[in-house]
């Protein structure tokens, strides 16, 4: 592929030339336009569609939960090698971080998934789990194979790319925060921008849904054990009963929402657990609840975690109980915000690859996701990409009868890779001392 000799030729030529600022920038600027869809050309090529496809079926037969990627992480580290990318593993136990271009600054990542979730698959076709109990039900197998196919195209034109492209292959993004460990173990250091996609079967397929801004919500989880002294449901009068207290409590955290939030800072409290008792006659000692809690904003998020304890803990002492509450840090997602200048630089792209006509731009989720830890670290946008059929059933994420259309893969494969070439090329290193990256291959 020679495009890019050809865009640097002409950034080359015009830096040289006494050509007025807006005639460089048309030349730039289409220069640019065209190196996504020569992207999508390439990816579009049958034996590179074919070869993405593989990779795919192969981790959704054999699919794996939450820091245990092995056989996963080995699958993309055999294709990384055969590749030539070098990469450091193990980071957050199954995580591979693989480097493309010139190993200096400047510095942009591209983040795929790779876990699956605990449920049985109910789709029937040649390619389901091999594991049972568990399934790629939210499309993380697909989203490594189009991270793959990007990383070839990618690799294809090594010599020519301004910079250096981290390719982050993330393991626990369901509730296991790997995000936050690869973090807090390097995986973005250096790293001046990064960019995820997710695929969604609520947009059609040629379509893109993103915005500026906060994108998904934060997210936390929590248990509460509400204990009393259990009795015969006959004699109540000798007991002191949990389940009342716990009725209590459900009902005041929905004030929390209703009554302390400003109605325009969207938020939730949902209790999702109760469990009490066996029999029909039997007061029990104890009731353990939980629910998850959501905010836009961190203040907001602190404040509801703050009174959410509160709340448990003095209504249940109202009914002469006493409360424990445990939040689950591990599970505790900030707000997931994109860039606006990243925002835009996607909007650029995608419309040279979609059609602006064909960029949608989305109202924030109450939704998690880990990528927010990267975001909340350095610049990021992450952006959902469409591969709804216009027949056919709609299943969403984390349903047994999730399927993924394979036909998406060229797009978001050109995606990963046009958002990183260009944003190398349009954002020269702004280090001194530009540093080297130290590669090193399983420790």
């Amino acid at each position: 592929m020679a495009f890019l000799k050809w865009v640097l030729l002409i950034f080359t030529l015009h830096s040289f030339m006494p050509t007025p600022i807006s005639s460089n920038l048309s030349l730039n600027k289409e220069a640019l336009a065209q190196i996504p869809l020569n992207f999508l050309e390439f990816s579009k090529k049958p034996e590179i569609m074919d070869w993405m496809v593989n990779i795919r079926r192969k981790i959704h037969e054999n699919r794996e939960l939450g820091y245990e990627e092995f056989e996963t992480s080995k699958l993309i580290r055999a294709e990384l090698d055969l590749m030539g990318i070098p990469y450091k593993y193990p980071i957050a136990a199954t995580g591979v971080v693989g480097y493309i271009g010139t190993g200096k600054p400047p510095f942009v990542a591209l983040r795929a998934d790779m876990d699956a979730l605990a449920m049985e698959e109910l789709v029937e076709w040649e390619h389901k789990s091999k594991v049972p109990g568990k399934m790629h039900a939210c499309g993380h197998d697909a989203h490594v194979a189009m991270l793959l196919g990007a990383a070839k195209m990618l690799q294809h034109n090594q010599n020519d790319l301004q910079g250096t492209v981290v390719l982050i292959f993330q393991p626990a993004e369901e509730g296991g925060g790997g995000a936050k460990i690869m973090l807090d173990e390097g995986a973005l250091d250096n790293v001046d921008a990064v960019f995820a996609l997710h695929v969604t079967a609520r947009v059609p397929i040629g379509m893109v849904a993103s915005r500026p801004g906060p994108i998904s919500a934060a997210m936390g989880f929590f248990e509460a054990v509400i204990n009393g002294k259990g009795g015969h449901a006959a004699i109540p009068q000798h007991t002191v009963d949990p389940i009342l207290a716990a009725s209590n409590v459900i009902v005041s955290l929905q004030h929390l929402v209703s009554r302390e939030a400003d109605p325009l800072d969207s938020q939730v409290v949902s209790i999702a657990k109760f469990q009490g008792g066996g029999a029909f006659n039997v007061i029990p000692d104890s009731v353990t609840i939980g629910g998850t809690f959501r905010a836009f904003s961190k203040e907001s998020f602190l404040q509801l975690r703050q009174r959410i304890e509160e709340v448990i803990s003095k209504q249940a002492s109202v009914q002469r109980c006493n409360a424990t509450v445990i939040f689950d840090e591990r599970s505790m997602y900030p707000v997931n915000s994109n860039n606006k200048e990243l925002h835009e630089h996607f909007r650029k792209v995608a419309g040279e690859i979609l059609g602006f006509e064909n960029i949608i731009e989305m109202q924030p989720q109450m939704g998690g996701e880990d990528f927010a830890f990267f975001s909340e670290s350095i610049p990021g946008l992450f952006f959902f990409l469409g591969m709804k059929e216009t027949e056919g059933a709609v299943h969403s994420g984390h349903s047994p009868y999730f399927r993924v259309n394979e036909d998406v893969f060229p797009y978001g494969a050109a995606l990963h890779a046009s958002l990183a070439t260009t944003y190398l090329l349009q954002n020269p290193t702004k280090h001194i001392s530009p540093p080297e990256v130290s590669y090193r291959d399983e420790l």
